[in-house]
């Protein structure tokens, strides 16, 4: 197909996404053209008003359409708790299957040295200032157990213990290799409940 028709732009586009390739993108587009153009139109709206409108919260760093997050805004919410996630759909997992009731930070992913992901990257520097100016009595660090997410962990920890911050982390019935985004509301609830604190070392 040519890549410069807007059919094949359409096509192409569609493989932005994560795990899409070409036969899937090519049926994506011809999905929308034949049968539902009225959808097409929406997807097309309501994506540009997202990427336009969504933008990242300047407490925690969730997105949101908001300068401050409906999370962070409410006043109910226990700030003596602090859960540090990697990503946005892992608040949503959290929130989804368990009770919590603290506040979060979102790092937008791991520790890479090797994708050229540092800590200024994650935004720990900001992370460190909120320990230092409203420090929580815990924070609980519910990074991925990945080898990244493991080393992600372990530097959050000394980081909260130079604060004085008690630490503890997700038990792992999150299965190791596994990302919180795909697993069970069940398994999430059990893992959080059942979270350890971290000795020092």
């Amino acid at each position: 197909m040519d890549s410069s028709s807007l059919l094949g732009q359409l096509i192409e586009a569609f493989r932005c996404l994560p795990g899409v390739g070409p036969k899937s993108a090519q049926r994506m587009a011809f999905h929308l053209l034949e049968r539902d153009r009225e959808g097409g139109v929406q997807l097309s709206s309501v994506l540009q008003a997202a990427m336009e409108r969504i933008g990242r919260c300047s407490v925690c760093r969730d997105l949101t359409e908001e300068e401050v997050c409906r999370i962070c805004a409410n006043d109910r919410r226990d700030s003596s708790l602090l859960c540090v996630v990697e990503s946005p759909s892992d608040v949503l997992a959290i929130e989804q299957a368990t009770g919590f009731q603290g506040r979060y930070f979102v790092l937008m992913g791991r520790l890479s040295p090797l994708d050229g992901v540092g800590p200024a990257e994650l935004g720990l520097d900001e992370l460190a200032s909120r320990l230092r100016d409203n420090p929580p009595e815990e924070m609980i660090i519910a990074t991925n157990p990945t080898v990244e997410g493991e080393a992600t962990a372990y530097y959050l920890q000394r980081m909260a213990q130079k604060s004085g911050v008690g630490v503890s982390r997700i038990s792992h019935g999150v299965p190791l290799g596994g990302e919180l985004e795909f697993t069970d509301q069940s398994t999430i609830a059990h893992a959080f409940s059942s979270r350890q604190l971290v000795a020092e070392k």
